[in-house]
């Protein structure tokens, strides 16, 4: 009898997760929905309003860092590479974090302003979420995580970008 409740509350545990994961998922879709519109428009405010630039930089300076301590450079040119990372990161952020730059993210996933965006029922089919709190939307279903959300009093924003530096860049 005792396995028998161990099992019903280990069921009931891994539904109650479960059901979590799938409220995160349903509760970003209409953030993920406005910065689509916000980045579809070129509408610099609602866009920085579903956006943690602060994140973002972040996450681009470690990336920074990362890649100065892999190129086997020498301790100099490493330590100045680490010196200048934050710097390059804040100025990188400031150009890359764009509705215009993200507008070619978003029409890798296939979305474009011709087309009509999805709905949230749609948006919040094709998230993840991740486990610590955060979603994911990755390219494709199944595909590893593009872009990561974090609420942030209330509001999804997006926190994280787990593609490749070069795929943030504006239209030639």
């Amino acid at each position: 009898m005792k396995s028998f409740a161990r099992i019903c509350a280990a069921a009931v545990l891994t539904f109650a997760l479960g059901a979590c994961a799938t409220v995160d998922r349903y509760g970003a879709a209409g953030d993920v929905h406005a910065l689509l519109v916000a980045i579809r428009d070129n509408d610099r405010e609602a866009f920085d309003a579903h956006v943690d630039r602060p994140a973002l930089k972040r996450e681009i300076e470690a990336r920074l860092l990362d890649e100065t301590q892999k190129s086997g450079m020498d301790h100099g040119a490493s330590a100045l590479g680490a010196l200048l990372a934050r710097p390059l990161a804040d100025i990188a952020g400031d150009v890359l974090i764009q509705p215009q730059v993200f507008r070619l993210v978003a029409e890798s996933y296939g979305y474009s302003p011709a087309k009509p965006l999805p709905g949230s029922l749609v948006i919040g089919n094709s998230l993840r979420a991740v486990g610590d709190g955060r979603v994911c939307a990755p390219r494709k279903k199944g595909g590893p995580c593009l872009l990561m959300f974090t609420k942030d009093n209330g509001r999804w924003r997006l926190s994280g970008f787990e593609g490749e530096l070069s795929e943030l860049r504006t239209r030639p």
